[in-house]
């Protein structure tokens, strides 16, 4: 790659995942999708680009289950030297003293008109290093504090030095897609230092970096902040007491939080949906938070038969995703005969895979997302006899699941068997699959082929989500808790349903007990009918779905605001 090439380059994303290739395995859910998906955008905009994370050889884990449920981890590998393209350049970074050599493979991720941006993904492992240094690069959201915190150094201090090393010195603006890449904060601070003639920070290199730097939050679940004791962050970044003696960098003066790190250097953050702005608003009280909406790459998730239907009808939807409004145009033939090219797919695999049996012509219910406790993937269960009584009585319904559980969330763990648990119960009148080793394929494939993609988080911890923007964008309308993008995406009776009340501040008032006979009744008494009784009806939600949802929640959208709002707006 040319350095002219490479001096053009104004924004650098760094995130510790990037889901961007099915064969690829550095990203564990929607973190790394969204990454990819605003990259892919990126590249459409000629948005001049470059993102770094970590290569990860053992990947996330491949997803086993036990016949009652019980997640079994398996590792996973992958051809990197095949898929990647190793760079000459290399840096080091100092971890407990020691110095850490990497280097960087670079994926270039092409857009419509043929940019590209260039993916740098940082490996530790070589020969020069400790085996545990070596390591460091292997597993993603591995290990324990110790390897976390390593591993954010050579992210976030050593993006910055391998960016260097490759000639990108033109950088004006740093994105820090959540808060695990905090410390290339540390990395602007002594550049900045370094430039005044110190070999220290000081409080006034501070805003020269603040200046710089962008941070975007996705997560009000603590477990989703990176907090580290302050003795550790010592051990590990060494003697800098320039730097933890700076405002704002130790958290109540004894915790490196990475995400009270990134909110006090950052000159622009934002949450990822409007209710999400607001919830980190209440969370972070002080700091000047907005909101940009989440979005999915559209060309790559509309499914293969929609993307012929929108070539015939909206022949410019790839160039401007806004022009899927015309989807309101489109034959409702048409549309339900690619619905079911979809769902005769998904009808396939599901069979295939787990033998369940399933219909293509009943009502299918689809629910994939990360097997947490506060995604309550259980409530459709929360009454099983009247569950029965409605797919028995009033029209049949059959559900598809998918997710994995962190692998030191035993409680998540917990949730896939009371899934598999259910399914038992119900096999003699509501068939229930569950296919394991969700991923970006299989994601691609449940979002289009299902009737109603249903979600149901306790309000207000689902930031925003995407899966229900992907289903959207297959014209598939959705049932959702009033939480996340939803709450900007839902118009009752046209693009979907909504289930239980709003959420109001930080939701302490709300009772999430509702929300359970809630869903029963939106079933009963509006799912159901329109789908087996008022076809016309469900086929124009399908059609709105697109044409309201599909041509806004989309990362084309998304990066457009965040050029506007936050790349070069300073």
């Amino acid at each position: 790659m040319e350095l002219s090439y490479q001096r053009r380059r104004a924004v650098a994303y760094f995130s510790m995942e990037i889901g961007i290739d099915e064969r690829i395995c550095t990203y564990s859910g929607g973190l790394g999708i969204l990454a990819g998906d605003t990259i892919r955008s990126a590249a459409d905009l000629r948005v001049p680009m470059v993102a770094v994370t970590l290569l990860y050889r053992k990947g996330y884990f491949r997803q086993r289950l036990e016949a009652d449920g019980w997640q079994r981890e398996e590792p996973t590998s992958w051809a990197f030297e095949k898929l990647l393209e190793e760079e000459s350049a290399r840096a080091q970074v100092q971890i407990e003293g020691r110095v850490v050599h990497f280097r960087a493979w670079r994926y270039d991720v092409r857009g419509e008109g043929g940019y590209a941006v260039p993916i740098y993904f940082l490996d530790a492992d070589l020969s020069e290093n400790s085996e545990w240094d070596r390591g460091l690069t292997q597993s993603l959201y591995g290990g324990d504090d110790h390897y976390r915190i390593s591993q954010e150094v050579i992210l976030g201090i050593g993006g910055i030095r391998i960016l260097r090393a490759l000639g990108y010195h033109e950088i004006a603006t740093f994105h820090l897609n959540e808060g695990h890449a905090a410390l290339l904060t540390l990395a602007l601070l002594d550049e900045a230092a370094k430039e005044a003639g110190r070999e220290s920070v000081i409080q006034q290199d501070v805003e020269s970096v603040r200046s710089r730097c962008v941070f975007t939050t996705h997560t009000p679940v603590p477990a989703g902040h990176d907090r580290f004791p302050v003795d550790l962050a010592r051990k590990v970044l060494g003697d800098r007491n320039d730097f933890f003696a700076l405002e704002g960098v130790l958290h109540e003066g004894h915790t490196l939080n990475m995400t009270y790190l990134a909110l006090h250097l950052s000159r622009y953050v934002n949450g990822v949906a409007k209710k999400h702005g607001e919830v980190s608003r209440l969370m972070f009280a002080g700091y000047d938070i907005e909101a940009i909406t989440n979005g999915v790459h559209a060309a790559a998730w509309v499914s293969a038969p929609f993307r012929e239907l929108f070539d015939r009808h909206i022949p410019l939807w790839r160039k401007d995703n806004f022009s899927l409004r015309y989807a309101l145009s489109v034959p409702r033939d048409q549309l339900w005969n690619a619905h079911m090219q979809c769902k005769k797919q998904l009808m396939g695999l599901v069979n295939h895979e787990t033998g369940a049996g399933m219909d293509e012509n009943i009502l299918t219910i689809g629910f994939a997302r990360r097997a947490a406790t506060y995604k309550r993937a259980d409530l459709l269960f929360s009454d099983m006899e009247r569950l029965k009584r409605i797919s028995n009585e009033v029209g049949k319904i059959q559900i598809i699941y998918g997710g994995k559980a962190h692998p030191r969330d035993h409680e998540g763990k917990e949730l896939i068997k009371r899934i598999f648990w259910a399914k038992h119960e119900l096999q003699h009148d509501i068939k229930v699959a569950y296919l394991e080793n969700y991923n970006m394929t299989l994601g691609a494939i449940m979002t289009a082929g299902v009737d109603i993609w249903l979600n149901t988080p306790e309000p207000p911890m689902e930031a925003s989500g995407t899966s229900g923007m992907k289903a959207a964008l297959n014209g598939v309308p959705n049932l959702s808790v009033l939480d996340g993008w939803w709450i900007e995406g839902h118009i009752e009776g046209l693009t979907g349903w909504s289930v239980g009340e709003p959420v109001h501040g930080k939701g302490k008032e709300r009772d999430h007990s509702r929300d359970a006979p809630s869903l029963y009744e939106k079933l009963e008494h509006a799912v159901i009918p329109s789908f087996y009784h008022d076809r016309d009806r469900y086929l124009n939600m399908m059609a709105y779905s697109i044409a309201i949802n599909g041509s806004f929640f989309n990362t084309q959208r998304m990066v457009q605001e965040y050029v506007l709002n936050a790349y070069f707006n300073r």
